[in-house]
């Protein structure tokens, strides 16, 4: 466990930097079991490498707040607005983000209402039926 110490800290203090304030979310799972920090950082690594991928930083921080928006992950957008502010990304750009996770909000919703109209298409069908008689 003494490894893990060191090795939590720096990656706290990394979060701490690109966010200018750690989730307290983090922060209480830090103190109950440092395990999920770090497994929660290497999972980030997976899905955000720094400086490997094919998107840029900035690109990968709007996907994660339009997907955290979208998703109603509150605490997800708390930290990506903060890491947008550190990375001062132009308001423009956030708002396009906030767009696209209405617009995918947006068809869920629609795409949820399928069974919906499928009933009012049966419904028609059968008025038409029932004044054709």
């Amino acid at each position: 466990m003494s490894q893990a110490l060191p090795e939590l800290s720096q990656i706290i203090e990394q979060m701490r930097s690109a966010m200018s304030q750690l989730p307290s979310a983090i922060e209480k799972a830090a103190r109950a079991d440092p395990s999920v920090v770090l497994e929660h950082a290497r999972s980030s690594g997976f899905a955000m490498p720094q400086g490997q991928g094919a998107l840029d930083g900035e690109t990968r921080t709007l996907i994660y707040l339009a997907v955290a928006l979208a998703t109603s992950n509150h605490a997800c957008t708390a930290a990506m607005v903060n890491k947008a502010r550190v990375q001062r990304i132009a308001a423009t750009k956030l708002l396009e983000a906030f767009h696209i996770a209405r617009f995918a909000q947006a068809t869920q919703v629609l795409g949820n209402a399928e069974p919906l109209f499928d009933l009012i298409d049966e419904q028609r069908v059968l008025s038409s039926m029932a004044t054709a008689d």
